[in-house]
């Protein structure tokens, strides 16, 4: 399965080069300018779920709509360069996803934006509203925050003797901080003692796991770009602290995580799809309501939990979208 899925993964992110070259021999065409916050090869199952998605209501990328590639690779200061070339291309649309919707956002108020996936969306004032947007904005909200006392109990599930957790969250990324906030109040509520661990640049992550002291039974990991570009080093430093972990995105638990839930992201994506065909149609982005989730994963990584010393519930394998092994 995860052979097949990277295979997957790269043809989806290597294919889109030869169309974004043959797109410029057609400069007349509908463009879209996607903004790619981190490698073709980590959003390659995003990017293919979007572009057949435009491919099933006529888009054919290279011959009625060209599609302008550009990728971050996880550094957040390339967002504002590559918004900006954007404009000056006139592109018709840009769609993107995370903190790269502020960078677009501050670089034009005119040409139409579609975020895949993002959060707090009212907060970072990119929408007016999810009902009625205004401005050039729309997209999906990914509802992290909302999802942390679901997360929390599902841990339990694993780890029912659990009193004392980690919040590990980059306190640079709005999104994780106000997601911190949320797990913080429900570990509360339900009597966990919690120790917060706030890093803002790759460096940062060894030395928070190294203040923890045993002072953690498990570990939940905020989802952010910088989280998500390092889950392989974050899942190797919990599990030589023995701690479980729970993410918000899959990724991470193909990487080696735990468990992990949260909406399903080719999805969001997917839907993504439907907007741009709407704008590209004449549709105002202000006017188009933001999307909520509709499809939710539950993955476990059952090699972890064997590693861990963890006997999982056999209810909760039955309810899993996913189990690894």
């Amino acid at each position: 399965m995860m052979k097949r899925r990277a295979f997957i993964t790269l043809a989806a992110g290597t294919a889109a080069w030869p169309f974004a070259a043959r797109g410029q021999q057609h400069a007349k065409l509908p463009t879209i300018g996607l903004l790619g916050a981190a490698t073709p090869a980590t959003w390659g199952l995003f990017i293919a779920a979007f572009v057949r998605r435009l491919l099933e209501l006529g888009w054919i990328e290279g011959r009625t709509i060209t599609i302008e590639y550009r990728w971050a690779e996880g550094r957040d200061e390339r967002f504002a360069e590559i918004a900006a070339e954007f404009v000056r291309l006139k592109v018709d649309v840009i769609v993107t996803a995370g903190a790269a919707v502020v960078a677009a956002k501050q670089a034009t108020s005119l040409i139409p934006i579609v975020f895949a996936v993002a959060s707090d969306l009212v907060g970072a004032g990119l929408v007016a509203s999810l009902v009625r947007p205004g401005g050039n904005v729309t997209g999906l909200s990914t509802q992290l925050s909302d999802l942390a006392g679901k997360r929390l109990e599902l841990l339990r599930e694993i780890v029912p003797s659990l009193r004392q957790l980690a919040i590990l969250s980059n306190a640079s990324y709005p999104a994780t901080v106000l997601e911190m906030a949320e797990v913080q109040a429900m570990a509360r509520t339900i009597g966990l003692e919690v120790t917060t661990l706030e890093i803002r640049r790759a460096e940062d992550i060894a030395h928070a796991f190294q203040t923890l002291k045993g002072h953690a039974k498990a570990l939940y990991v905020c989802s952010d770009p910088l989280t998500t570009a390092h889950r392989v080093r974050i899942n190797t430093l919990a599990l030589a602290a023995r701690l479980p972990m729970m993410y918000g995105v899959r990724e991470h638990v193909e990487a080696g995580g735990l468990i992990s839930y949260g909406p399903n992201f080719p999805d969001l994506w997917r839907h993504a799809g439907d907007l741009v065909d709407k704008i590209l149609r004449g549709a105002k982005p202000g006017e188009i309501p933001v999307e909520q989730p509709t499809k939710f994963d539950l993955v476990i990584n059952l090699t972890t939990a064997i590693a861990l010393g963890l006997d999982v519930p056999p209810t909760l394998l039955a309810r899993a979208d996913e189990v690894i092994e």
